[in-house]
């Protein structure tokens, strides 16, 4: 089944986000309240945003799809960071940002509030093809990859495609992410490092 593009989807791919419109005033909304540690409640930001709940389901979708798309609009303004703070190449830069990346995640306060309070419902989206954070997020790390390889910093062993290393990636960092909901021990990002190491030993520069 096909997801309708949401309003909110729509303006956040156009180059120049207007402030102003409704569905970018929602995410803002939504934002502040997360990074609070409060819970989205769909009815309590129609009434913030003076509209009523069919005009905010318009604008953003379900709840769901909205989480989804604040979740990865925080998620990419981390990452963009993070790509002009690294400056090393090759396997060890895939490995900083996976690593830099999920602590980020773990000390924010509104992504441990959300697992915290919602983590069942919280690990699925985040995790499930179809909600759409994680083909995302694997593609930002494939393409990460590609450009390592295209300018000659890695190559990868025989066999061994980009998308399925990015997806590996992808799924150790969601494990050490989500440790508390997993094993019940608390969430180290860098305990996958040295996995991360073994993992890309003979991705080196060709």
């Amino acid at each position: 089944m096909t997801v309708r593009e949401t309003k909110l989807q729509a303006s956040l791919a156009e180059p120049e986000l207007s402030e102003d419109s409704g569905p970018v005033r929602a995410l803002r909304l939504g934002i502040r309240t997360f990074l609070g540690k409060g819970r989205i409640d769909m009815s309590a930001m129609a009434r913030e945003l003076d509209i009523n709940r069919a005009t905010l389901y318009r604008w953003v979708g379900s709840r769901d799809q909205f989480m989804v798309e604040m979740i990865w609009f925080l998620s990419i303004l981390s990452l963009d960071r993070l790509e002009e703070e690294i400056d090393s190449v090759g396997p060890d830069r895939i490995i900083e940002m996976t690593i830099a990346f999920s602590e980020q995640v773990i000390e924010n306060p509104g992504m441990e509030h959300w697992l915290a309070t919602e983590g069942e419902s919280a690990m699925s989206l985040l995790t499930r093809h179809e909600s759409g954070y994680q083909p995302r997020l694997i593609a930002w790390v494939e393409d990460s990859i590609h450009r390592q390889i295209r300018d000659g910093n890695m190559t990868l062993p025989e066999g061994v495609e980009p998308y399925e290393l990015a997806y590996v990636i992808e799924r150790m960092m969601g494990g050490y992410i989500y440790l508390d909901l997993i094993t019940g021990e608390k969430p180290d990002a860098r305990r996958a490092e040295p996995l991360l190491r073994m993992l890309l030993r003979s991705a080196g520069s060709p």
